[in-house]
């Protein structure tokens, strides 16, 4: 991956990026799909960036149900709040959800101005703020497609958004029925009910994870 084209690293050229690895330290680890890289209780130091394969987000309670709170895709940057709150456990579990390969940096290296004072440091701090306020917009969407207390209501709104993202009523969903499920808070089966729903009403057509709103105005 081209680390320049990351929300962490834009505005940075390649040779920066290379010196600014080798201050922080940066190490690459490997991931299984399945396999967990931060668990919900443990304390970590470090910010991730993933550099190919996919990530989830999700969180249990005391009876074992899971929530999922949102995906990483390459380029993303994962664990920054955590990292930045010396002490403070994970409240979330990431794993990967395929075969996943991860840029780890440790945060005090990243909000310490080194040694050589380098100017692009600066603005590594700068896009690490960015990558914070997009965090806390993550989580009001997905407040937002959670506050219907429909399932239909529910998978319209998050659909809508994906087809706004995607500027096509054509889009591909980076999660699989039992993560979308956890992802809205609904029951799968029931969710797999109104989906097929949907399309017999002539809402929506979907083959695995592709759909498509077929009364969609905007696109039209």
């Amino acid at each position: 991956m081209n680390l320049s084209n990351t929300q962490l690293f834009r505005g940075l050229e390649e040779a920066e990026i290379t010196s600014l690895l080798g201050c922080l330290n940066a190490t690459t680890r490997s991931f299984q799909k399945g396999e967990v890289i931060l668990s919900e209780g443990n304390i970590t130091e470090n910010i991730g960036i993933l550099l190919s394969g996919l990530a989830v987000i999700s969180c249990n309670d005391i009876w074992g149900n899971t929530s999922i709170l949102g995906h990483v895709a390459p380029g993303s940057v994962f664990a920054e709040v955590y990292a930045c709150i010396p002490g403070e456990p994970m409240l979330v579990t990431v794993s990967a959800a395929e075969d996943t390969s991860i840029l780890f940096m440790n945060v005090g290296r990243v909000l310490a101005t080194c040694t050589n004072a380098c100017p692009f440091h600066t603005r590594l701090v700068r896009n690490l703020l960015t990558v914070c306020a997009h965090r806390n917009l993550q989580l009001s969407q997905r407040i937002q497609h959670t506050s219907s207390k429909s399932i239909r209501g529910r998978l319209m709104s998050y659909f809508s958004e994906c087809a706004k993202r995607a500027g096509s009523n054509s889009f591909l969903i980076p999660y699989n029925r039992q993560q979308l499920a956890d992802y809205l808070n609904v029951d799968r089966s029931t969710m797999c009910n109104e989906l097929s729903k949907m399309q017999k009403d002539g809402i929506i057509e979907y083959s695995k994870n592709q759909f498509l709103l077929k009364d969609s105005l905007m696109f039209q």
